[in-house]
C-alpha cells in the first residue's frame, strides 16, 4: 500500500509517517498544498491523508481540486476544527473520512486501512443500504421510489451510520459529527433523533434497517 501525506506541521507530518512505515506501508510527505496535489494527480496512491491548513493551496482547496479532475482514491482529511460546519463542508467537497486533531494513531491507521479495502466503486457519492440510498451530491435520500424528507440533523445522522454501515456507532461519534461537541450523557437528542428517522425510513416496511445494539449505539444494515 502507498500513501500520501500532505501535512505542514513537521512534528505531526513525521509522526504519521513513521507510524505507517512501521506498518510497511510506503509513505511520502509533503508539506505544500499545491505540491500535494500535483503529487496525488500524478502519482499513484492508495490513500491521500490531507491535512486541512496548508501553505500553497488550503487543503480544502486541494481536495476541490483533485476532485474537479476526477480523482478517485480515498482522502481521509486531518483537521483541527470539530464544529460540524467544517466537517459537513469537507465531506461535500469530497472527503471519504476525517480525523479531528489531535488524535490516537490507531484510530487515524483503522480509518486508513478501510480506505484501502474499498473498491474504487464504492467510492460514489451514493450510498446504498438494502433499498435504502442517500445521494450526497443532491442530498435526496429514498426508500425504494419514495422519497424520504429529513431535517439537516436527520440527514446528517442517517449519512453518518450509512457510510459506516454494518457497524456500530456510540452515541458520542454520531454526537460529535452532527453537532460538533463532545457527548453529554444527560441529553437524548440522538435518540430523538433515531426515532425521527425510524418512523420516516422504517416505519412503512417490514424490514427495518436502523437497529439498537443496547448500551453501544445505532447500527443500519441491510
Amino acid at each position: 500500500m502507498k500513501v500520501l501525506v500532505i501535512e505542514d506541521d513537521p512534528t505531526v507530518g513525521q509522526f504519521v509517517k513513521r507510524g505507517l512505515e512501521e506498518q510497511r506501508w510506503g509513505v511520502d510527505l509533503v508539506a505544500d498544498g499545491e505540491e500535494g496535489e500535483r503529487r496525488a494527480g500524478s502519482e499513484s496512491y492508495d490513500v491521500v491523508i490531507l491535512d486541512m491548513r496548508l501553505p500553497g493551496k488550503s487543503g480544502l482547496q486541494v481536495l476541490q481540486g483533485l476532485r474537479a479532475r476526477g480523482f478517485e482514491r480515498p482522502v481521509l482529511v486531518l483537521t483541527a476544527q470539530d464544529a460540524v460546519d467544517a466537517k459537513v463542508q469537507t465531506l461535500r467537497a469530497g472527503a471519504d473520512d476525517y480525523v479531528t486533531k489531535p488524535f490516537a494513531f490507531e484510530e487515524l491507521l483503522a480509518r486508513v486501512e478501510a480506505l484501502a479495502r474499498r473498491p474504487r466503486a464504492l467510492a460514489s457519492q451514493v450510498l446504498r443500504v438494502g433499498d435504502l440510498t442517500l445521494d450526497r451530491d443532491t442530498r435526496e435520500v429514498r426508500r425504494g421510489d419514495e422519497l424520504i424528507d429529513l431535517t439537516p440533523k436527520e440527514y446528517a445522522v442517517l449519512e453518518y451510520l450509512m457510510r459506516h454501515a454494518g457497524k456500530v456507532m456510540s452515541r458520542t461519534l454520531i454526537t460529535e459529527y452532527a453537532w460538533g461537541y463532545h457527548f453529554d450523557p444527560g441529553t437524548n437528542i440522538v435518540d430523538v433523533v433515531i426515532t425521527h428517522l425510524r418512523k420516516k425510513v422504517d416505519a412503512k416496511h417490514d424490514r427495518k434497517l436502523i437497529s439498537t445494539v443496547r448500551g453501544v449505539g445505532y447500527v443500519v444494515k441491510g
